[in-house]
């Protein structure tokens, strides 16, 4: 029996795809340079059941599986391997329970973040995780990448909001890691495990998620400055003051002036970097003029507060822009993700402003300034074989900057393909060692999302 008849026994026919010009619209998500072969089949289940049969088929015809959620990822951690099951994730979107009392959740792994985040809010809940792309990420890609956002600064990733997991293992066993008790130390911690594992040791489909009370609406301020290393200053008293701020992020000189360019924000052309500052304390207005004067002092030329919450959007409506405005620099863009310790950000930011001179390219950079976590985005013509070529050096420079100063490649969106390189060298051989021993573990056969990581 081939493989189609083998999986159609066990599943409807509207879950399995097999028009090649259906199929080829699943092969890879949203990352440039990363490789997408061509799957033989793609299989939408929606019950828990019939991920197992998924997986029992699989193993017994060696048949590659490649998970995925929205696809919104920037790795290429969901793409397609040749001949490959790609097992998509989004049809099981159901929250199957919100807890006030357990302050937890208990979702499928399709569920979009934005549309569970809205139902907690329902219940005075608040899911902290926010990727950038919260209207369209699916936890349970969030879970495969540990995916970060805007307010990790304050309230943490991913990670840290899984509290225990159900899981299909490669021959098709159901796992459940994990707990729904505020506190569990019961063995080794498998849940931590799978949270950033991208798919190669099993399936997610369910998850039991962490809750926190929602707070107070945030307010924000915006501080100018003349130079990343007077903004790096900055950020770096506000954290050894023992602010607790909701957001700080920053933008340099280039995503500024890009975003001026497209939605005329009015921000001067002598700011070379922007900071923005939010709180969601009972007093924030206390706190944004504590900051404000922590900005004054490193060297800010100005620093406007909010009063209310409409003008907090207005503020950081410049930072929500960034990616877009950047995007309209070039036909096409690398975004990097490169976490370094925050005593190093003027470094990692200067840095990255040589290479780009280096090499002759637009690299505006964007980052979550409270984690130190850099977003370098790499602009440049796709159909121009030399600026690709540059482009995807430049990255790798980038990469390497990071690992010089003390930092990791990637802070949110994962390894997937297009960092498999760096993470051998970030690991070391000892580590890259052990990392490859608990894959074969859960996969003796290789059979789940191969190529990725390792």
């Amino acid at each position: 029996m081939d493989l189609i008849a083998r999986l159609r026994a066990g599943l409807p026919g509207e879950a399995i795809l097999t028009d090649p010009d259906v199929t080829g619209s699943y092969a890879n998500d949203m990352a440039s340079f990363c490789e997408a072969g061509t799957p033989a089949v793609v299989v939408l289940p929606r019950t828990v059941e019939q991920v197992q049969h998924i997986m029992r088929t699989a193993t017994e015809l060696r048949v590659p599986v490649v998970p995925q959620g929205a696809r919104t990822g920037l790795s290429g951690a969901a793409n397609a391997s040749d001949g490959c099951i790609v097992l998509s994730l989004v049809k099981m979107d159901r929250i199957i329970e919100i807890n006030p009392a357990d302050r937890i959740a208990v979702v499928e792994p399709g569920v979009i973040n934005a549309v569970l985040s809205r139902a907690v809010n329902a219940h005075g809940l608040y899911y902290p995780p926010d990727p950038s792309s919260w209207e369209q990420c699916s936890i349970g890609g969030n879970i495969g990448t540990a995916s970060g956002g805007l307010c990790c600064v304050k309230y943490g990733v991913t990670a840290e909001y899984v509290l225990g997991l159900d899981i299909v293992l490669a021959d098709g066993r159901l796992l459940t890691t994990g707990r729904r008790t505020a506190k569990g130390v019961a063995g080794y911690d498998l849940t931590r495990l799978f949270v950033g594992s991208e798919g190669s040791l099993g399936i997610v489909v369910r998850a039991v998620l962490a809750l926190k009370p929602e707070p107070p609406e945030q307010l924000a301020l915006a501080a100018e400055f003349p130079s990343t290393a007077a903004a790096c200053e900055a950020v770096c008293e506000i954290m050894a003051r023992g602010h607790a701020p909701s957001l700080l992020e920053l933008m340099d000189r280039t995503s500024i002036r890009a975003v001026n360019d497209m939605a005329q924000m009015g921000l001067p052309d002598t700011t070379e970097a922007l900071l923005l500052a939010a709180f969601d304390t009972p007093e924030p207005a206390a706190d944004l003029a504590a900051v404000g004067e922590l900005c004054t002092a490193a060297g800010a030329t100005q620093v406007v507060p909010a009063e209310t919450a409409a003008e907090s959007d207005m503020l950081l409506q410049a930072r929500r822009l960034t990616l877009t405005a950047l995007e309209r620099v070039k036909s096409a863009t690398m975004i990097d993700d490169v976490c370094v310790p925050r005593s190093r950000l003027a470094e990692m930011l200067d840095g990255t402003a040589a290479i780009a001179e280096k090499y002759g390219l637009t690299i505006g950079v964007c980052a979550h300034a409270g984690d130190g976590n850099t977003h370098p985005t790499v602009c440049f013509d796709a159909a121009d074989p030399d600026e690709s070529r540059r482009a995807r050096e430049s990255f790798d420079d980038i990469m390497a900057l990071g690992l010089q100063l003390g930092g990791t490649i990637t802070g949110e969106h994962g390894v997937g393909v297009l960092k498999k390189e760096w993470l051998a060298r970030e690991l070391g051989p000892v580590g890259l060692e052990l990392q490859r021993g608990i894959k074969q573990v859960f996969d003796p056969l290789g059979i789940l999302n191969p190529g990725k990581l390792f």
